[in-house]
């Protein structure tokens, strides 16, 4: 057997015993690195941690950290509350402000968007008789219609890679082509899902509340009025809702929103390292509140770190070995370049409804990459493909970010919710890949 047939084989045993076992990819990844890479690439143990990428470590821990603050201490729930305000006598507009919202969070570097926002979504579906569905797809699709954002967890990542391969990066593009189709498929899932109806209704959001009493979530100990998992209140009364203090910022929120207005400055417009300012900022808000930052830290998604640092890792045993142009090569071996990436937009879809979206998405590019390099595609048509068609998927109901949506429901719609959101999913995984990749290449 070939070094690249057994790299290739490992790695298929990833992500197998990964999504039976519901064990961590990267941590499969960075074992079958060293011993993969060791034993039959003849890779020395300095050569494996070579491959470990420092500067999305540092990335992802910087952004995860600085929103653990902004969740813990009330700023994300105000961000919330001034998005809900706008809604006020307008049931039809709700849907797309829990997409705009989900999406702005996810832009800015807030991983846990969706599961922040669906329990808020989806009881307020519920309480004003909108489609569950509709609402925990609007919501799902928002996240990622932000999740490619220069900003974000997920277009640092496709961004450093490519940048890593000395493949040109063109963050604005990448954005604006995944915020485009997922704001397609989300006008047609609020049209097709029950839009029209309200948009001809008289229904109005009553002040009262928007959301049914809470669901046993546990709550946040912080002594700043946080939340570690947000969950959609009804406040006893409507005096509690319009409150001015409900829309008051504490001069710890009001230097945690500076903080996130920095980080977007900064590397927007000055392009300093995503890393190293959020890093920076949350420093600043732990010099302030060092009891914060204690809770803080427990927020970081060590699991995402985990999961890309090991995934990279065992990418570049693969590039070592050669597997990635010899899989390359494979596939191009199929047919022309272009049908070349749509089976593995299709590989990547399949693969993510089950699997780790960030983990195919590494995959796919650093398989594409000879591709993308011989310049026989445009590479941020072909990154932005291959990433939407591994995103997409996420309203599986497999997937974490589907599975936040269907935790919500309540218990007596959830089996119906279940089969029809197998449904929907079923449709994306089916249509998706080759609505993206016609969508990225066609105009070419």
């Amino acid at each position: 057997m070939s070094v690249e047939v057994l790299t290739i084989l490992v790695l298929v045993l990833i992500f197998i015993i990964g999504t039976a076992r519901s064990v961590n990819l990267g941590v499969l990844g960075l074992v079958a690195a060293f011993a993969v890479g060791g034993l039959a690439v003849g890779m020395t143990t300095e050569d494996i941690f070579g491959g470990f990428p420092v500067d999305l470590f540092i990335a992802l821990v910087g952004l995860t950290f600085l929103f653990g603050f902004a969740q813990r201490n009330g700023t994300v729930d105000l961000l919330v509350k001034w998005g809900l305000q706008v809604v006020r006598g307008k049931v039809a507009a709700a849907p797309w402000i829990f997409f705009v919202l989900t999406g702005l969070l996810m832009s800015i570097g807030a991983i846990f968007a969706i599961a922040c926002v669906a329990p808020l979504a989806i009881p307020f579906a519920r309480r004003y008789k909108i489609d569950q569905l509709m609402m925990g797809m609007m919501v799902v699709h928002g996240g990622m219609a932000g999740a490619f954002s220069p900003l974000s967890v997920y277009g640092v990542f496709v961004n450093g890679y490519l940048e890593s391969q000395d493949l040109p990066v063109d963050h604005l593009a990448l954005f604006t082509t995944s915020f485009a189709f997922n704001t397609g498929i989300a006008l047609l899932v609020y049209f097709t899902m029950g839009g029209r109806k309200l948009l001809g209704g008289s229904g109005a959001v009553v002040e009262s509340g928007y959301g049914e009493p809470p669901q046993t979530v546990p709550a946040s100990s912080g002594k700043h009025r946080g939340r570690q998992d947000l969950i959609a209140l009804a406040p006893e009364s409507a005096a509690e809702t319009t409150s001015p203090r409900s829309a008051e910022l504490s001069p710890y929120q009001f230097l945690t929103l500076a903080g996130l207005v920095a980080m977007i400055v900064g590397t927007a417009a000055f392009g300093v390292d995503i890393g190293v300012i959020s890093m920076t900022v949350a420093a600043v808000l732990a010099i302030v509140d060092p009891d914060d930052a204690k809770a803080a830290l427990t927020d970081v998604s060590w699991s995402t770190v985990v999961l890309v640092g090991g995934v990279l890792t065992y990418i570049n045993v693969l590039e070592t070995a050669g597997t990635v142009e010899f899989a390359s090569h494979a596939i191009t071996g199929l047919g022309t370049p272009l049908l070349a990436i749509l089976l593995l937009c299709y590989l990547s879809g399949i693969v993510s409804a089950l699997a780790s979206s960030i983990g195919t998405i590494g995959v796919a590019v650093a398989i594409a990459a000879p591709l993308m390099a011989s310049g026989e595609l445009g590479v941020i048509g072909a990154a932005a493909a291959l990433s939407i068609s591994a995103t997409i998927v996420d309203v599986s109901p497999f997937s974490t970010n589907g599975a936040l949506v269907l935790a919500n429901v309540d218990a007596a719609h959830r089996e119906a919710f279940y089969k029809r959101m197998l449904v929907y999913a079923g449709l994306v995984v089916l249509l998706a890949p080759l609505v993206a990749w016609t969508f990225v290449f066609l105009p070419i």
